[in-house]
């Protein structure tokens, strides 16, 4: 249930963090580089400012809590060689997501028919390639105690998802709204 999210969802962030940044502090310190933290989570601040009621309590618990774990983090690590960050993907076209809609990678599209906006959704490798784009960036620190969209990684760093686009999802909601979903606009936002 919902403790068990928040153990999860919450706690499993924590514990990693006091394992890692110690390492990244004493590494980065020994060598002259900077570490990075990336909390990977579910929607931009924008879309998690106000109560998401299509998730659920504990959800919607957990990943207010992710974000402000990246700005703790950040205040706390401001005048040190780590940054911290948050991402968040879109719509994840996840192995467990294409078997939902009983399809494959190959032929995602044929989903769209069932549920449009599914046309918005993007590969797992589109979020990848931001965040290993943004850990060679010099300029990470400017996203101290942000959540960062993939979008957003992929307009800075010039990176796509595997079939060439960029998918903008929360883009897409912030236009159009949550309970649009006859795929109408998804175009613009790819």
């Amino acid at each position: 249930g919902g403790l068990r999210m928040l153990q999860m969802g919450v706690h499993t962030h924590l514990i990693t963090c006091q394992a890692a940044i110690p390492l990244m502090l004493r590494t980065a310190q020994a060598e002259g580089t900077r570490g990075l933290v990336v909390e990977v989570t579910d929607g931009t601040s924008a879309a998690n400012a106000e109560f998401r009621r299509n998730v659920g309590f504990y959800y919607d618990l957990v990943k207010a809590n992710v974000e402000r774990i990246v700005k703790g983090l950040s205040a706390e690590l401001e005048d040190l060689p780590v940054t911290a960050v948050g991402v968040t993907p879109g719509w994840l076209r996840s192995e467990r997501m294409l078997e939902n809609f009983g399809v494959s990678e190959e032929n995602w599209r044929d989903a769209c028919a069932k549920t449009p906006g599914f046309g918005i959704s993007e590969t797992p490798t589109y979020v990848a390639r931001g965040i290993a784009a943004l850990a060679r960036a010099a300029d990470v620190s400017r996203w101290a105690g942000t959540i960062i969209s993939a979008r957003q990684l992929a307009d800075a760093y010039g990176v796509t998802d595997t079939d060439g686009s960029r998918p903008d999802c929360w883009g897409y909601l912030a236009t159009y709204g949550w309970e649009r979903d006859d795929g109408w606009g998804i175009d613009e936002f790819r």
